[in-house]
Order: C-alpha cells, then structure tokens, then sequence
C-alpha cells in the first residue's frame, strides 16, 4: 500500500514537472515572438529615422527662419532613437515601450509641426526631393502601423497565456510578467501620420 501511494505520488510530480516544462516553453515561444514582432516594429522605426534627417536638410534651404521647428525636429529624432535602443535591448519592458511610445510621439509631434510650417512655403513643397521623402514617410507610417498591429497581437497572446490559470502559476514562479502594448500616440490627433500635401 505504501509503494502504491509513493508510486502514485511520483508519477504526479513527474507529470507536474513535464507540464511545468511544457508551459514554460510556451511562454519562452511567446516572449520570442514578441521580440521578433518588435524587430519589424524596430525596421520601420529605423526607416522614419533615417527619413527625418534628409527632410530637416531639404527644408533647412527653405525654411532659413524656422532654425527652431528644425532643430526640434532632431531633437525629437535623438529622443526617439534613444528611446528605440532601449526598447530593442527589453521589447517586453512596459517601462521601455512606454518610453519609447512618447518619444515616438514627440517625433511624430515635430514632424507634423515642420510639416505644417513647409505649408507656407510655395518653393518647398514644388521640391522633388522633399515631395520623395513625404512619400516615403507616409508609407513608412502605414507599414509602421502594421507591425505595431502584429506587435500588440503577439503581446495578448503572451499576456493571455501569462495571466490565465493554470499557466499563471508557472508565470509567477519563474517571473514572466505581463509585456505592454505599444500604442500609437496618447491623443487622438496625434494618431494620424504627418500630413503630407506636397
């Protein structure tokens, strides 16, 4: 009778571990897909990046009185890249994607403001160069919404398998917390790409 139970209270922990294993590499796989999620998040970010300097220099012939909507412009850039660096080194941080939510803000901000001040002026919008690089920045604004589609759906599963019982337990124990979602902006007005009508 003692052997049974001893038997008994083996196979119950043997099958306690292997589905402890088992939600564990869930969770491990769910994680690893938000990280890859924020990559395509993080290409997108690096491309409306790399756009803001060239636009700046395009508009700086022009826009010779407005040194303050350009400089807040790079300003904005380097709070934002900064804030993208910390969020691709922690993409599950809440700390670091909210950070990096109001920095993109800030830029997308700027840039709106530079957009708005290249409305008065004729010369700047008939430039090529600078109707290019709006284009190239309004498509980077709808491919960057898709992947922060694919990010947030990739976060609620991670966060559906985290927070729900029994898998909670394993979560808790090994200190998989709940990732953030990445919002666009915090005002409905900001939620739209720079207007662009060149």
């Amino acid at each position: 009778m003692l052997m049974t139970i001893t038997w008994g209270l083996l196979a119950l922990v043997v099958m306690l571990g292997f589905w402890g294993v088992l939600v564990y590499n869930r969770l491990v796989q769910s994680r690893n897909r938000i990280a890859n999620a924020f990559a395509q998040i993080d290409v997108q970010l690096k491309r409306r990046h790399d756009l803001v300097p060239n636009l700046v220099e395009v508009a700086r012939g022009y826009l010779k009185h407005e040194a303050a909507t350009l400089e807040a412009v790079i300003k904005a850039r380097g709070a934002a890249q900064s804030a993208t660096d910390a969020a691709r080194a922690h993409p599950v941080d809440a700390a670091s994607i909210g950070a990096l939510a109001v920095a993109e803000s800030g830029l997308l901000g700027s840039l709106g403001r530079l957009m708005a001040v290249a409305e008065n002026y004729p010369d700047l919008k008939a430039d090529a160069t600078m109707h290019q690089l709006s284009e190239e920045l309004a498509s980077t604004e709808n491919r960057l919404g898709f992947a922060r589609q694919a990010y947030n759906d990739q976060v609620l599963e991670f966060n559906d398998e985290a927070t729900q019982f029994p898998a909670l337990i394993v979560a808790r124990l090994l200190a998989f917390t709940p990732a953030a979602m990445l919002q666009a902006t915090q005002g409905d007005e900001e939620r739209a790409a720079p207007q662009v009508r060149f």
